[in-house]
Order: C-alpha cells, then sequence, then structure tokens
C-alpha cells in the first residue's frame, strides 16, 4: 500500500518542474549551502570519501560536483578475465538474463517491450532480440559515473523524451513499463561480443544526464525523439573507460545479442556490485568481422 501511494505522489508531481529545480540547486555554488548538504548528505548515506580523488568534502565548487566525484586510481580495478563483462557502475543488479523475444522483465510480474525501450525502432530492436540484459540500479550513496564494460566503438545516440518517475524498487514494482516510459539516453556500440546497447534511464531528481562524447544531453528537454550518428568517426571507449554520468540518481540497462553473453554462475537478483566487477563473459565474434577486441586495443580497419 505504501509503495502505491508514494508512486501516485510522484505521478503527480511536476516531474520535469522538480527535476529542473534539482537540477539548479545541486549547482548552486554558494558556500553555506553546498557544504552543509554536503556534510548532510555525507551523514545521510555514510558516503567514503576516503575513495574519491578529492577527499576533503568542502574543495568541491557545488553539491554536484560532489556528487559526480571521480574516485581514486586503483579503487576500482577492471576484471582481468579472458573476455570480461564488468559492471559499468557501482550498483544493486535489479534483473538480468535473457530478453524472451523482445520482452524484458522489469520486475516480477512486469516486463515491457524492447521496441518500446528503444523509442519504437524496431531496426534497431531487431539486434537484440533473444538477447541478454541487465539492469543496474543506482542509489543516492553509489558512485555515479558510467564506465564501459566491454571494449566498444560508438555508432549512435538517442535521446528519447519521457516521464521522470522514480525508479527505486517500489516505483519498479508497481508502475508498469516504467523503463520504457521514463526519459532516457540509448548508446549503441559495436564491440568484440557484437551488438551493445547502454541505456540511460532518467528520473525525477536526475538533473541531468551526460556523455563524454556529447556533453550535457538533458536538460533540455523536448517532445521529438533526438538522434546522433557516429557511423564515420565511431570513437573507440576502452572497457572500464568513463563513458557518460548521472547528475543525482538513475539506472542503467544493458542490452546484447543472442548468445552473446555467459552470466557469472553466482550472479544474482539483488547482489550489490561495484564498478569493474564481473558480470560474465562474452562468445567474440569471428576475427574478420572487424569488431573491438578487449581491453581497448587497436581496432581493425
Amino acid at each position: 500500500m505504501a509503495g502505491r501511494i508514494l508512486c501516485w505522489l510522484i505521478s503527480v508531481l511536476p516531474q520535469h518542474g522538480v527535476s529542473r529545480l534539482i537540477h539548479r540547486l545541486a549547482r548552486w555554488r554558494w558556500r553555506p549551502w553546498k557544504n552543509g548538504l554536503i556534510r548532510a548528505f555525507i551523514r545521510r548515506f555514510d558516503i567514503n570519501l576516503s575513495e574519491a580523488a578529492s577527499p576533503e568534502r568542502d574543495a568541491y565548487t557545488s553539491f554536484n560536483a560532489f556528487f559526480t566525484r571521480a574516485l581514486a586510481p586503483g579503487v576500482r580495478p577492471i576484471a582481468g578475465d579472458a573476455h570480461a563483462i564488468v559492471s559499468p557502475v557501482d550498483g544493486v543488479i535489479s534483473e538480468f538474463g535473457t530478453i524472451s523475444h523482445d520482452r524484458l522483465i522489469q520486475a516480477k510480474q512486469q516486463d515491457y517491450a524492447l521496441s518500446d525501450l528503444l523509442g519504437g525502432d524496431q531496426t534497431l530492436a531487431q539486434r537484440f532480440v533473444d538477447g541478454e540484459f541487465a539492469t543496474l540500479y543506482l542509489s543516492p550513496r553509489d558512485y555515479h559515473r558510467i564506465h564501459m564494460p566491454i571494449a566498444g566503438k560508438l555508432e549512435q545516440m538517442l535521446h528519447i523524451p519521457g516521464r521522470l518517475f522514480g525508479v527505486s524498487s517500489p516505483m519498479v514494482r508497481h508502475i508498469p513499463r516504467l523503463f520504457a516510459r521514463n526519459e532516457r539516453v540509448v548508446c549503441v556500440f559495436e564491440s568484440a561480443a557484437g551488438p551493445l546497447a547502454m541505456i540511460l534511464v532518467g528520473a525525477i531528481g536526475v538533473g541531468s544526464i551526460e556523455t563524454d562524447w556529447a556533453g550535457e544531453i538533458t536538460p533540455p528537454r523536448g517532445r521529438r525523439i533526438r538522434a546522433w550518428s557516429y557511423t564515420h568517426s565511431m570513437p573507440l571507449y576502452s572497457a572500464g573507460e568513463e563513458m557518460g554520468r548521472f547528475n543525482l540518481g538513475s539506472t542503467v540497462i544493458l542490452l546484447w545479442g543472442p548468445e552473446a553473453v555467459r552470466w557469472r554462475a553466482e550472479l544474482a537478483t539483488g547482489e550489490a556490485i561495484k564498478m569493474g566487477q564481473l558480470l560474465g563473459t562474452y562468445t567474440p565474434l569471428p576475427d574478420d568481422l572487424g569488431i573491438v577486441p578487449i581491453e581497448g586495443e587497436p581496432l581493425a580497419d
């Protein structure tokens, strides 16, 4: 009952207005404001600043700078297993498994369509039919930069406007098709395992989503899907390299093609995981396809 009431409250809020306000407040540099907010946040969520590249809490120029802080070198080693797929974030594994034709599990008795998640792009969706997926939730206490689970060439990016429901467990259980309704950024890569899509899902309170190559994608917000093609340049990102960040909270969904991924045997829903830890391994494609090899080595032309 409490979960349903919370869902109703968030559904009637001006979600985009609230997020725009948070976007501004998180960047306000007035020292008493940002220092007080940072200290309260550290106490509330037991943040371990010893892992941060800048461990002095008052050194951050704004709350957003603190929230998106970089980690010190070596704090998140990248799993070195052959053909490793690593977690792109610190978070919790909400769901993972096989895409049943074009249906993904959101929660118990909740699923949604692959094509809806990808903004109705049937051609793109077809690349992942009967493939594999993983959904990773980032709580407020987590590190909020997003990294590559495997080396990949960037092909395209979509910004799909939508709602901004919360993505905490009660919301995911009670709001149908939540991930296919929320605003999101879809990043598509070609890798040694075939196509990879990384979907960065917005939520109420997420001030913006950024990528390494395009900067801040949201806001501004509109009603039309925006698309960017990178097929002429196809930037290469190494496994573990930063590719984006959430400026406050949310969820990352990974999509792979059929039979591309073997999940780690002990991987479990609800498991806490750190960026760089092993999710599974991939089946490499034939070498003559010119696909990115593991560890971000030079690509074949």
